[in-house]
């Protein structure tokens, strides 16, 4: 009657020892260790780089623990060390002898951690969990996106394509300015708007028109319909959030965090980041580029005096200033697809971009009837513009220009790389940093390590007093469940944080509530005069379906907080909905396993102990 066939019993073997496997990883710990990444697009990282890295270290006698080449999502070269002290010489002796000139820096050396998992079980994918902000110190940002710029941006954008869609429709105007969000086109007949209106309600179905007029003037009002302006700053706050990652990835940060909080913030989390001050500077520079069209109605020289164009801005700051440049954005830094530092012809510091498809063509339309005239670049960096170059366009452009001038090596590198690794929608400012130090996070995995080993023998202790043998039965089957938790938590390199350990936690308690369920519904059995076979039969049998019913709405509620929440919440919710399927298979697969195993061979069970019922055998039970 309870008996297992062999199958369900290699199922169950087979869980106990991937979830032993698995969670192995998180014992051994992490050692300190430095990270090689390129610090050029045009630099590769290879086994030539960890031959350079094992031959400076060998020169400079720092003894290490390996050198070995990632060939993960990035290439990189991690050197382990045995301390500390190692680990920061190591550093600068690597950041000199990797680049023999400081100023520009072929190589980046990032101080990071590796964890001491043996190569055989990262070979099998047997990793440790990824440990959070609260749990390993690092650096907190919570990032506010300047919506407003990013509206403007987008109006800008539509203000340029109007003007461009008329002249090719030969439809005339008197004039095209942006007010406020809207954009208004001036007209003197009424024939002449009617044509405008459907010439770019057909071409631009995001825009809204309404017809008004101002005195003699006729005008035609463009505004973005909501649908058109809540997707435009959804876009903005992912465009950015993609940029960020791409920029802290290529600096060698591992594990970040970084999401979308609300509606118009971004939260960065760098785990483990113990180079804080660089953090800072990389994650608080934000740059956005533009490239505009100096204006020449205004003569060269009287730019601070003369009277400037409503479409126009004066820009004092940077190269060959002060200049008037239109507003009209003739190409922005979404079309980047890659940005290096080089020489011009005269050797001096460069940035040489490359664009896009959309990008080149864009350039080749703007300045193929633009020769002669000038074209500054225009770089936007915490809200404040800076012009970097003014040139006179020569020649039509196309997908690849150089922007000069930099003055060193340093400034062109950081340059590019702010700029191959994405340009950001709208500028963003940080309203909230916070950092938390390594010691911190050591008393936090203490702390909760602690907690859940505790729960766990209280509830050992419980269970067993109460329930005897089958106590013990249900003791074993939680133990599969945390291990089974932490093994699938492992798994999917999960990052665990402080929200994660208190779900841990509670999968306990909730966990045994199952085996609490299925025990009672025995002693009802044998209280009701059922044998012992019996009574573990249709205990296990008829408490599944009250299990199953309250795990499901646990689930769909934890679902809710996954699909709903943002942050810690999203983290409690993942470990939750795991730890609520793992102890299902547990408490009731595992369990009935056990006790299958135990009792099963029995053929006339004589006596059964569980709690406070006591069946002597089979006649008295009756």
């Amino acid at each position: 009657m309870n008996r297992y066939p062999v199958w369900k019993y290699i199922i169950i073997a087979v869980a106990v020892l991937f979830g032993a496997l698995y969670t192995a990883p998180n014992y051994f710990g992490e050692s300190p260790a430095l990270q090689i990444t390129s610090g050029k697009s045009t630099v590769k990282v290879n086994s030539d780089t960890a031959a350079r890295v094992e031959a400076v270290l060998k020169q400079e006698k720092i003894p290490n623990n390996g050198v070995s080449l990632d060939v993960g999502t990035s290439h990189s070269v991690r050197a382990r060390f045995a301390d500390t002290d190692s680990q920061f010489k190591a550093r600068l002796a690597l950041e000199k002898g990797l680049n023999p000139d400081p100023a520009d820096q072929a190589y980046i050396v990032t101080v990071n951690l590796m964890p001491n998992t043996p190569q055989w079980m990262q070979k099998l994918h047997a990793l440790p969990m990824f440990l959070g902000l609260d749990l390993r110190g690092g650096v907190h940002f919570l990032m506010q996106v300047d919506t407003k710029a990013a509206l403007t941006k987008r109006v800008q954008g539509f203000q340029a394509a109007i003007r461009s869609e008329l002249r090719d429709k030969s439809v005339r105007h008197a004039g095209i300015d942006r007010v406020g969000n809207t954009v208004e086109i001036k007209f003197r007949e009424e024939e002449t708007r009617k044509k405008a209106k459907d010439v770019l309600s057909g071409q631009m179905p995001d825009l809204a028109f309404a017809e008004a007029a101002d005195g003699a003037d006729l005008k035609l009002v463009a505004s973005l319909k909501p649908a058109a302006l809540k997707e435009t700053l959804d876009n903005g706050v992912k465009q950015n959030i993609a940029t960020l990652q791409n920029r802290v990835n290529e600096l060698g940060v591992s594990e970040p965090i970084i999401q979308q909080q609300g509606a118009d913030r971004i939260v960065v989390q760098l785990p483990g980041v113990q180079d804080v001050a660089r953090a800072k500077s990389i994650i608080g520079r934000t740059a956005t580029l533009e490239v505009r069209m100096v204006d020449d109605t205004i003569t060269p020289g009287t730019e601070l005096n003369a009277s400037i164009p409503y479409n126009s801005e004066l820009f004092t700051s940077g190269k060959n200033t002060p200049v008037v440049l239109t507003k009209d954005v003739v190409l922005s830094g979404d079309y980047i697809s890659s940005a290096t530092a080089s020489l011009d012809e005269n050797h001096q510091p460069a940035v040489s971009i490359d664009l896009n498809g959309d990008g080149g063509r864009k350039m080749r339309d703007a300045t193929r009837e633009r020769v002669g005239k000038r074209m500054a670049i225009v770089l936007f960096e915490k809200g404040k513009p800076e012009v970097l170059s003014v040139a006179t366009i020569q020649s039509e452009l196309g997908s690849r220009f150089r922007i000069t001038g930099m003055g060193s090596m340093e400034n062109s590198a950081e340059l590019a790389l702010l700029l191959r690794s994405g340009a950001l929608y709208a500028p963003m400012e940080a309203i909230e940093e916070r950092t938390i130090g390594p010691q911190l996070g050591a008393e936090n995995v203490t702390k909760g390590l602690h907690s859940t080993m505790y729960g766990f023998a209280a509830i050992a202790v419980f269970m067993i007093a109460y329930y005897m043998m089958f106590g013990f039965f249900s003791v074993l089957a939680l133990a599969v469940n945390v291990l089974l938790l932490v093994a699938i938590l492992s798994v999917m390199q999960a990052t665990l944080t402080l929200p994660g350990i208190a779900a841990i936690a509670l999968a306990l308690g909730m966990a045994i509530d199952a085996n609490v369920l299925i025990n009672e519904r025995v002693r009802e059995e044998l209280r009701a005069g059922a044998s012992a076979q019996a009574a573990i039969s249709a205990g296990f049998d008829r408490a599944w379906a009250t299990i199953l019913d309250s795990n499901v709405t646990t689930l769909i509620v934890g679902l809710a907080l996954l699909v709903f929440g943002s942050g810690a919440v999203r983290g409690f919710a993942v470990v939750h909905c795991l730890g609520i399927l793992t102890s299902m298979f547990s408490a009731v697969f595992v369990s009935r396993g056990v006790v299958n195993l135990w009792y099963g061979r029995k053929k006339k069970l004589q006596s059964l102990s569980i709690g406070t019922v006591w069946v002597p055998d089979q006649a008295k039970a009756k």
